[in-house]
């Protein structure tokens, strides 16, 4: 059985349709059958969060990272794991939240373009193609890929149970649970 010992973020990054939402919520799901309560904080809640309409410029993704990291770092306080998806394309944004938040642990959800888009629950990359949406990752803004990332999951290789197993697997041998 999983002990929950310390507090930890566990920070999904990688292109819009990678999969970090659902692995996260595997994961999630996987903590809580051992009972340890995790908080999966991702893009709709920090935008629920947000007074301003934020898009995708340069500015607005500074905002958004800074107000994810703020509500990470209150969740951590009242000890509770954070499970974290977000694109958070740019390094310095990742690099951030690794100052900030204690036991962090980035995931690189690492897939194709053409598989991310195939996935598009949103229909976002198709509304980016079209012109819609200025600034998105992986069409007219880049996606910075993590260099030395603590765990790299390829979904179009692994399957969502491969993936949180490997995470859980990461947890346990940093005795974080």
């Amino acid at each position: 059985m999983l002990r929950k010992e310390k507090k930890f973020v566990v920070w999904l990054t990688g292109l819009s349709g990678s999969g970090k939402t659902t692995i996260a919520q595997a994961v999630r799901e996987e903590l809580a059958q051992h009972n340890i309560p995790a908080h999966h904080l991702d893009g709709d809640e920090v935008r629920q969060a947000s007074h301003e309409k934020l898009g995708f410029s340069r500015d607005d993704r500074n905002k958004n990272i800074r107000l994810a990291i703020q509500l990470a770092e209150r969740y951590q306080k009242q000890d509770t794991p954070v499970i974290a998806s977000f694109i958070s394309p740019y390094r310095e944004h990742r690099a951030w939240a690794r100052q900030a938040l204690h036991n962090f642990i980035e995931v690189f959800i690492d897939a194709p373009l053409n598989i991310c888009e195939s996935r598009d629950p949103k229909g976002l990359y198709k509304k980016a193609r079209a012109g819609a949406i200025q600034s998105f990752t992986g069409i007219d803004d880049p996606y910075e890929t993590p260099l030395a990332p603590d765990i790299h999951l390829q979904t179009h290789l692994q399957s969502v149970p491969e993936c949180a197993n490997k995470i859980i697997s990461h947890l346990k041998n940093r005795n974080l649970i």
